[in-house]
């Protein structure tokens, strides 16, 4: 049976370059980059070199790269570190009630230890008014903290709006972004969006699982989380996953932003077309989604048993954040989805190794469950 991959933004699969990176430093470079000999000199060239690398994806400079385990690490250090660093300046903290659950119940973690924290909620699917970061945002908002495009329906809040707000409003917070779902895919440069923290993971774009990396601004102090090393600058103490870093280098330095993207819309395009002669799905992605991310609501058919039926023919899907687990969605709730449309909800996100062939087969396969699945319950 043909297989169909369409739940890129749960995991990519890893590149031909970045495998081989990979056991290149597990089997023939696999030195430690922090010992003192050759063997470890050689290591650290390659962790410098996958740090620059990366570094050059996101406009940013090689000594403001810090590697993590991933992005769930990534966004915990960046809010837990910030907001530790910062309480003197003030208490509180503002994001989106459309986090992903890395920033959400961290978010939740601090508002229970003290902190005070604001959820901005969007007006609907299609997006937030801005005027409600403006009236959030205070002189005792010590952070803000919103993902550049959510992992659920693709939605982009008004990112670029909010380092204008922060400094008119006369706040001394630190602004991070949550880039997981952006990198490889949204035009991505630290200065332009003028942030101090940001998130990024690998196997998004086609690295491994297990690494990530945070973003800190020079000149911006957040606090470690653990301790017992003097590696990435003591906030991530540590021997590095080496292997894994060198892959993300890799990985980043693949990616074909303008080539790919336009693949994408073409793809996301054509999927929104086809759907719309269904008279039983409803698009909950907005217009100007991010073009990687398409989630739909087959009406009447629970999303496990059509993501059975999909998988069954070969389809893979999802339906939400693979976080969750098939969780309902405080995403879905907080876009003002019903319940019975979230409950129905498919996740279909692209990568640079999406085809038509696949949408083809998403789309038949979707027919033949909506016929199937209904005339079941009638």
């Amino acid at each position: 049976m043909a297989f169909h991959y369409l739940d890129n933004s749960a995991t990519t699969q890893v590149s031909e370059a970045a495998a081989k990176k990979a056991m290149e430093l597990m089997r023939e470079n696999f030195g430690n980059p922090s010992s003192l000999h050759s063997f470890g000199f050689e290591a650290e060239k390659e962790l410098i070199s996958a740090r620059q690398l990366i570094a050059k994806a996101i406009g940013a400079k090689e000594n403001e790269i810090l590697f993590t385990s991933g992005g769930t690490e990534a966004n915990n250090l960046a809010l837990m570190g910030a907001a530790e660093a910062m309480k003197r300046r003030g208490n509180k903290i503002v994001t989106t009630a459309i986090e992903h659950h890395s920033v959400f119940d961290t978010a939740k973690q601090l508002e229970a230890i003290g902190f005070e924290v604001e959820f901005i909620y969007p007006k609907d699917k299609n997006g937030f008014d801005v005027k409600d970061f403006e009236s959030a945002i205070t002189d005792k908002t010590i952070l803000v903290s919103v993902m550049l495009a959510n992992n659920e329906t693709g939605l982009m809040p008004p990112v670029s709006k909010i380092p204008a707000i922060i400094k008119r409003n006369a706040s001394p917070a630190l602004f991070h972004i949550d880039a997981v779902q952006g990198l490889g895919k949204e035009n991505i440069n630290v200065a332009s969006l003028k942030c101090d923290l940001m998130s990024i993971s690998a196997h998004k774009i086609h690295g491994p699982k297990g690494v990530g990396a945070l973003y800190v601004r020079k000149g911006v102090r957040i606090l470690p989380r653990t301790f017992g090393g003097k590696q990435e600058n003591k906030l991530r103490p540590g021997t590095e996953a080496l292997p894994l870093i060198g892959a993300f280098g890799v990985a980043a330095k693949e990616i074909k932003l303008s080539e790919n993207r336009e693949k994408i819309r073409e793809l996301n395009t054509y999927l929104r077309q086809k759907l719309s002669d269904f008279d039983d799905i409803i698009i909950n992605s907005p217009d100007d989604a991010t073009p990687y991310i398409l989630n739909f609501s087959a009406k009447g058919i629970r999303s496990e048993t059509m993501l059975h039926h999909l998988s069954s023919a070969g389809v893979y899907v999802s339906s939400g954040s693979a976080c969750s687990k098939g969780g309902k969605s405080h995403v879905l709730s907080a876009l003002k989805i019903n319940d019975d449309l979230a409950d129905s909800a498919i996740r279909v996100s692209f990568s640079k190794e999406s085809t038509k062939e696949d949408v083809d087969a998403l789309l038949e396969a979707l027919e033949a469950g909506l016929n199937t699945l209904q005339r079941k319950r009638k």
